[in-house]
């Protein structure tokens, strides 16, 4: 499967902390119903077998709607059930080890802070770069802030498209325009939301507006 700029504009990542008696599935419906363009299943507290469950559902509300679905971080899972594609972060599985397992048709995505690193993972054969943290976030326990400089930098550094993620809302996604990115990636801005499929539309208009269609 490949991967456009567009399909960037709007990537929902997953987190259970926020269903609020609703099923994950519902939430990432009504993501999607928004304006959400990839969703990442994010779990980190899961056993395999429970993780699995969990993808298949999610795999399959996202290919009846023809959105991209990517794994976080496990590349086994990913495999055994041929998502579209899996991220993974700078102390997770090396990126070209990651590209031979799961093979050229792919999605590889990978979350990087400094130029260098993104430069090193396209050549490795990165599909897409998640980069940040770009405002502080409470949604990732091991991000570290990057300036809005860095994040130019590293859209400048590689072709690939690069995701600005942590931290985004509404309130201060206007922060990133001009930078370069090819879209957002949200986690509490929208599963936090008392109503998801509007703060998914609100984003998506403004992910549109300052995210560069150049990517």
């Amino acid at each position: 499967m490949r991967l456009s700029a567009e399909d960037l504009r709007l990537y929902a990542v997953t987190d259970r902390t926020w269903l609020n008696g609703r099923t994950l599935r519902e939430c990432v419906s009504e993501a999607i119903l928004g304006g959400a363009t990839t969703i990442q299943l994010r779990e980190k507290n899961l056993g395999y077998e429970a993780f699995k469950y969990q993808a298949l559902e999610i795999q399959a509300l996202c290919r009846e709607n023809h959105v991209p679905f990517i794994v976080n971080d496990n590349v086994n899972l990913a495999c055994d059930i041929d998502a579209d594609g899996v991220h993974v972060g700078q102390s997770d599985m090396e990126a070209g080890n990651v590209r031979t397992l799961i093979g050229a048709g792919k999605i590889l995505g990978v979350s990087v802070r400094t130029a260098e690193e993104a430069i090193e993972a396209e050549r490795k054969g990165a599909d897409y770069l998640g980069a940040g943290a770009v405002f502080h976030t409470g949604s990732k326990d091991d991000a570290v802030d990057i300036t809005h400089e860095a994040l130019r930098e590293i859209c400048r550094a590689v072709k690939i498209p690069v995701v600005a993620i942590g931290g985004i809302n509404a309130g201060n996604i206007h922060e990133l325009g001009g930078s370069g990115i090819a879209g957002v990636a949200v986690i509490s801005a929208i599963f936090a939301a008392n109503d998801i499929r509007s703060a998914a539309h609100e984003l998506r208009e403004l992910s549109e507006r300052y995210s560069s269609h150049d990517a």
